[in-house]
Order: C-alpha cells, then sequence, then structure tokens
C-alpha cells in the first residue's frame, strides 16, 4: 500500500529500508509513514557516486535524500548499493585494444571491469571529459564507457586515444 502519493515534503532524519516480498524497497518514515518502491538515484555517479542520492517514489517525487551514503545504517546502506548496482551499467574502459580505423565512425575492440567487447563510435563528439581525468566515452547505442584516467590506461591505450581527443 502507498500512502504517501501526495506527499512533497522531503525526510531528512533517519528512516528504515527493507525489500519486500517482491524485491521491491520499501521506505518508513520516523512518523511510520509507508513508501513501497522506491529507488535511488544519483545526484553525481560518476564524481562523487557515495554522496547526494535520491530516493524517489515510483510517481517520481523524492521521499528522501542521503547525502553520504556511507553515513547510512546497516541494512539500509547495503540494499542502495544493491538497487544501484543492479540499475546502473557503466562499464570502466582498462584497455583500448584496437580500432578499425582512426577516423569516424569505427568500431572500438576494448577490455572492460565487466570482459571484452565491442562498440562503434560515431564521432568525435561522443568522447567527453567530465573531470579532470575522468572520460566518458559514447558508443552508437547510446552505452557510456568510463576512462577514470586516461594516463594510467597502457601506452598503446593512450596512444589509440590521443589520437580521438
Amino acid at each position: 500500500m502507498n500512502t504517501s502519493t501526495t506527499r512533497t515534503a522531503v525526510v531528512t532524519t533517519p528512516f528504515q529500508l527493507a525489500r519486500n516480498p517482491f524485491g521491491r524497497l520499501v521506505l518508513t518514515t520516523p512518523d511510520g509513514e509507508v513508501v513501497e518502491g522506491v529507488l535511488p538515484v544519483r545526484a553525481f555517479p560518476i564524481q562523487s557516486p557515495e554522496v547526494g542520492i535520491s530516493l524517489l517514489h515510483t510517481d517520481g517525487h523524492e521521499v528522501a535524500w542521503v547525502e553520504e551514503l556511507a553515513m547510512l545504517a546497516e541494512p539500509a546502506q547495503s540494499l542502495i548499493r544493491e538497487e544501484l548496482q543492479t540499475r546502473e551499467f557503466m562499464p570502466t574502459i582498462l584497455s583500448i585494444d584496437s580500432v578499425t580505423s582512426f577516423s569516424t565512425p569505427c568500431t572500438w575492440h576494448v577490455k572492460t571491469d565487466r570482459g571484452d567487447t565491442s562498440f562503434v563510435l560515431r564521432g568525435d563528439d561522443d568522447i567527453r571529459r567530465v573531470g579532470p581525468t575522468l572520460l566518458l566515452v559514447t558508443d552508437s547505442h547510446g552505452i557510456q564507457f568510463l576512462i577514470r584516467d586516461a594516463a594510467k590506461l597502457s601506452r598503446e591505450s593512450r596512444k589509440i586515444l590521443d589520437r580521438f581527443l
């Protein structure tokens, strides 16, 4: 049962989080209000993934704000991490093995933290800087790959990447 469809206030005090029998997150506020179907969303998923997490009701309204994930007590902390992990997919590129061409579109063959893959890079603007060391590479299907620090890639990978930057 959802009793918060008209709720506009955001819970900033401690709350309880659990899973219902269907695997959905259920938030219980300090005053006993129960909100089923809570979805965590990171405010800064790349640069500060553990800071600023909004807990949204399925209707899109924010029902709670987590300033810093590490400050939450268990099991809420683990439940939020599990939920985020199942919903987010952003592989980290560990090495660039080869590219079919140095002009776009071209196919990149890479090793990621989720295994080897290949994807099509449509244009040079599909590689964006999002921080001092972070790069975001978007393939032709909209899947985003992260390069945490280009300087830490192998010499061969950096050489390939430099041709596109």
